[in-house]
């Protein structure tokens, strides 16, 4: 072998090695830039939810509003629709106690929600809330709701779960109607 050879061939292998300590650095800073992205995901996630109302970030703190202080503005009827629906693979019915009332900012609201397990097992429920429209969500408080917590219902039982809301006084005054929608979800194999 020719030193021409040899160098060459020396000049190789420094060139793949440089190529696999590149790969491995790249691979390293994807796999920490993954991490930070799924780390800040939660807080985009929740911001996302509270500007949007989805997915049950309705109110950003549901216990700084203070329900007792609120005055009934009599001058305006505002309706609120209710919406229950399921996630694939739940099956309990869900359903309003009525599809709608009628209420005046800062004056409870107060209905039923009633759900029934129908299967032979005793399975988990969660309910998640979102409001339309998007604009309204920080002014549609639940002061009790069954969706701060998961229901569990044994085989064939049925419950009547209360529902108390406030509609904020401070509402815009073009939005006339809200609706409040609930998914249920079966969220057993999580207990």
């Amino acid at each position: 072998m020719s030193l021409s050879d040899k160098s060459e061939s020396d000049q190789k292998t420094l060139s793949v090695a440089q190529s696999a300590r590149r790969t491995v650095i790249r691979s390293i800073l994807v796999a920490i830039g993954m991490f930070g992205f799924g780390f800040a995901m939660v807080p985009l996630y929740n911001v996302f939810c509270q500007v949007t109302g989805l997915n049950g970030k309705t109110d950003p703190d549901p216990y700084l509003y203070k329900a007792a202080e609120a005055k009934a503005d009599t001058s305006r009827d505002i309706k609120v629709q209710f919406v229950a629906t399921r996630n694939a693979g739940m099956s309990w019915s869900f359903a309003p106690s009525t599809p709608q009332v009628t209420v005046h900012p800062g004056e409870p609201g107060v209905l039923n929600f009633v759900v029934k397990n129908p299967t032979d097992k005793p399975m988990v429920g969660q309910a998640i809330p979102s409001v339309t429209p998007f604009e309204a969500t920080n002014f549609l408080h639940k002061v009790e709701c069954f969706c701060f917590t998961t229901q569990t219902l044994q085989p064939g039982e049925e419950k009547i779960m209360p529902l108390r809301i406030i509609v904020d006084q401070e509402l815009p005054k073009h939005i006339k109607k809200l609706t409040l929608s609930y998914t249920l979800f079966d969220v057993t194999h999580l207990q």
